[in-house]
């Protein structure tokens, strides 16, 4: 494979930290040449609440990256996530200049430059303007219109905003970690790079990233997002709940969980008996199955609750595709069915594909959006000119990209 660029994706989530190093082919092909995982416990619920915990734990994920790849980290795609993460879309129109009355770049750039000017509190920090469709003269649908016999230009954009203190606390700890950011990427927008097919997102799909403290959540129709947010649940909800009614410590619960758990309580045997090693007592104690996986089914439950709630509350009906589940927490047995059942729509499971490279154990709903923080990356190159990460003269279409988005959107 003849090498594009090099880029970097590092998620920083609950309980972990992992930094992955993917070189992209001419052919837009990816392969992992270094991965790091550290776990972590200076972030809750997806935001920083322990800066030297965290510049610890992302030091040390791209340390273990670097020393895989032989590659030095420089810069990379670092994914956001947190209940403080919100959207709204926005809409923005111009009267096309020129005497030849054809769309251009700038005419773009200036439709995209007036929605974005929608009233945002200052103490929120934009990360994405998205455009969604373009209107060409009341036409709607238009994807790139660019070159078009226009007399009037909207344009419908997807604006996706951060607490500026969460953000900035976030980017203070990769800068501290000896990485400087290309870009910070709404982690559920990095996850629908990894598991979202493009017909899917055409047809209106939902996904929902599982992690252990948060759901990020993202709605897409007509190839685009339209609706992004975070619920502040997760995996380590199940966890908690389990070692309260077993008695036993939150370790053991996580292992109950994952070796003994399932949410499909058709699947478990009324008779069955499993060991817990009780707090305060060196022997443990047997317990029904059914006792553990009914704690995990009632809390998933009210979880698939929430999001059926969340995705109604935004005024969109049926998704055609369903909901696409990714994410740590969409791994425990029995997900997909208790799904089903709850939201009433299809749901699937996914992990990322197509990817080359160190994949072990990295295929797994869990590194969904590290991988598709690459994934981004690769598509924001592509749409630029030739890369910039090679030390070769190879790169600087990025840069000169991301000087164009500042001049637009400084």
């Amino acid at each position: 494979m003849e090498r594009e660029a090099v880029l970097v994706g590092i998620d920083v989530g609950t309980t972990k930290v992992t930094a992955l190093i993917g070189e992209v082919g001419r052919d837009g092909g990816l392969t992992i040449i270094g991965k790091g995982t550290v776990a972590t416990t200076g972030l809750k619920k997806g935001v920083v609440v322990n800066i030297e915990q965290t510049v610890q734990s992302i030091a040390g994920a791209v340390e273990q990256a670097e020393r895989l790849s032989g590659w030095k980290i420089d810069r990379a795609f670092v994914g956001v996530g947190g209940q403080h993460v919100e959207s709204q879309n926005s809409r923005g129109a111009v009267s096309v200049s020129g005497h030849a009355k054809e769309v251009s770049r700038e005419d773009i750039n200036r439709a995209t430059e007036v929605a974005r000017a929608v009233r945002i509190p200052s103490d929120r920090d934009v990360l994405h303007v998205l455009p969604r469709q373009f209107i060409v003269d009341g036409q709607e649908g238009v994807k790139d219109p660019l070159e078009m016999s226009a007399v009037r230009l909207e344009v419908e954009t997807h604006i996706v905003t951060g607490s500026a203190t969460a953000v900035q606390n976030l980017t203070k700890c990769v800068v501290a970690g000896g990485v400087k950011i290309d870009e910070l990427v709404a982690d559920s927008l990095a996850s629908a790079e990894a598991v979202l097919s493009e017909t899917e997102k055409e047809l209106g799909v939902a996904v929902a990233d599982i992690g252990a403290g948060t759901i990020d959540l993202a709605l897409f129709a007509d190839g685009s997002p339209f609706y992004t947010s975070v619920l502040p649940v997760g995996g380590n909800n199940v966890t908690m709940d389990i070692a309260a009614v077993m008695k036993t410590t939150l370790q053991v619960a996580e292992e109950l969980k994952i070796h003994n758990g399932t949410c499909d309580l058709r699947a478990v045997d009324a008779d069955e008996m499993i060991n817990v090693a009780m707090l305060g007592e060196e022997a443990g104690r047997t317990v029904s199955r059914l006792e553990l996986c009914q704690v995990i089914e009632a809390r998933m439950r009210e979880t698939f609750e929430l999001l059926a709630n969340e995705m109604k509350g935004t005024g969109h009906g049926m998704l055609p595709a369903g909901i696409v589940l990714t994410g740590g927490g969409a791994e425990l047995a029995g997900a997909a069915e208790l799904g089903r059942e709850v939201l009433q729509m299809p749901v699937r499971i996914a992990g990322p594909s197509g990817v080359g490279g160190l994949v072990d154990n990295l295929l797994t709903p869990a590194n969904s959006t590290a991988i598709g923080l690459l994934r981004w990356g690769a598509v924001v190159l592509a749409q630029g000119e030739p890369g910039r990460y090679e030390s070769a003269p190879a790169m600087g279409g990025l840069g000169r990209l991301r000087d164009a988005l500042r001049s637009i959107f400084p």
